[in-house]
């Protein structure tokens, strides 16, 4: 009882930000901000929440969570900020970073919360890509090197005074054409091999004790150069908690990660309890955008994703709305997309074709026309497609309550 007290308390922090800010930002609809479930009920996001009180009334066990989408992931803004809010749950206990991918070293934008650096040529391949020179996985993204001793280094506390969080365990994702490639761990002042798991194609490094800073170093011991993969780095420790997964790739849509070979094979390795379907903006960018064809991908999608976990909950957050910038012969400008509207209706009849919940982005934010009065307020970007730090972080705030209030409710009415 003590622990459900305390995450109602927690829900409030949040709504309280959000009450002192209501008369700043009118255009919000704040009655909008919940978890519809179509069918009133889902077993599933029940059975997550049962996992969730277990853990906080237990203080043991973790709980996974896999937050999927585009560029508004792949910057982690939102999906950070919710993690940070789930984090504060368990304030005795460090939970493990989870899935994590090195953006710096694919020449793309990085997450502002962990730090990378590389030395080597490195050559990106993503799932918004046709032409690759790598096989991909659940991260969508995957950088390849041939040189004598390419490196990644992660700090996964770049801010000083925050040591939030440690590594134990570490599985690298990925993979090499010849077995005269070994990957090698510098951590703690030493040098950790890896035991190969052949059936999750991951490298896993066992540290004697925590770090929060780690070098992978690739050793060629052949005087032939071949190449080495990496898909992502899943940082582990045993420490109870959530882990917050976030993939995201730059432009991504539903048939991008249906491209990725290695999809179902690396989520065992995640093993999600829920999933947060962000994957929509992308896909509704074209003016032929077809409802039923977006539907059956994401159909195809969550086939995938029940054969590995059959009880994970399904979350669906819809588009925000968005403008497409029309190049004219003397100038530019923006004209609404529409979509957004047909492809709100078309997370809730998935919602209730799975038996899932919606968070109703679309609808929170004002409806359509309501991007401009986000980017007056210096909430979301120019290109009225994307937000800003302040915008992201809002959402994550909004986000987050919403699903600790349905948590509640839930539980207060068993």
């Amino acid at each position: 009882m003590k622990r459900l007290v305390y995450i109602i308390i927690s829900c409030l922090l949040p709504l309280l930000s959000m009450g002192q800010a209501k008369p700043k930002y009118p255009f919000i609809v704040d009655s909008m901000n919940v978890i519809q479930i179509p069918n009133g009920k889902s077993e599933n996001l029940n059975l997550f929440y049962n996992k969730l009180l277990q853990t906080l009334q237990t203080n043991q066990g973790q709980i996974s969570i896999l937050h999927i989408g585009g560029s508004h992931i792949q910057a982690d803004m939102m999906s950070h900020q919710i993690r940070s809010h789930f984090d504060s749950l368990f304030p005795e206990t460090h939970a493990s970073r989870g899935l994590i991918f090195p953006f710096e070293t694919a020449k793309t934008n990085n997450p502002y919360n962990y730090k990378v650096t590389h030395k080597g040529t490195w050559t990106a391949s993503r799932n918004v890509r046709e032409s690759r020179i790598a096989t991909l996985g659940l991260t969508g993204i995957a950088v390849t090197s041939a040189d004598s001793l390419p490196e990644i280094t992660i700090n996964l506390n770049p801010d000083e005074e925050q040591h939030r969080w440690f590594c134990t365990k570490l599985s690298v994702l990925g993979y090499t054409d010849s077995k005269l490639v070994e990957p090698k761990l510098l951590a703690n002042d030493t040098i950790y091999s890896a035991k190969y798991d052949s059936t999750l194609s991951t490298y896993i490094f066992q540290l004697d004790k925590p770090t929060e800073l780690f070098t992978l170093q690739i050793q060629q011991n052949d005087t032939i150069r071949h190449n080495f993969t990496i898909n992502g780095f899943y940082v582990e420790n045993n420490d109870c908690g959530i882990v917050y997964n976030a993939v995201g790739v730059n432009g991504a849509s539903v048939p991008s990660y249906l491209s990725c070979e290695n999809f179902e094979r690396d989520l065992h390795l995640i093993k999600p309890d829920l999933m947060i379907f962000a994957i929509g903006i992308n896909d509704a960018v074209p003016e032929n955008f077809s409802d039923s064809t977006f539907i059956s991908n994401y159909d195809s999608l969550l086939t995938k994703i029940q054969r590995v976990a059959p009880n994970c909950a399904f979350i669906f957050v819809t588009n925000n709305d968005s403008y497409r910038k029309i190049k004219g012969k003397k100038s530019s400008y923006y004209s609404v997309n529409r979509n957004g509207l047909r492809v709100e209706r078309d997370f809730y009849e998935l919602a209730q074709k799975h038996n899932g919940a919606v968070w109703d982005m679309f609808a929170i934010m004002g409806g359509l026309q309501s991007m401009p009065q986000w980017e007056a307020m210096g909430l979301a970007q120019k290109d009225k497609v994307h937000f800003t730090k302040k915008g992201y972080k809002l959402l994550g705030d909004m986000f987050y309550s919403a699903l600790i209030r349905s948590y509640n409710k839930t539980m207060l009415e068993r």
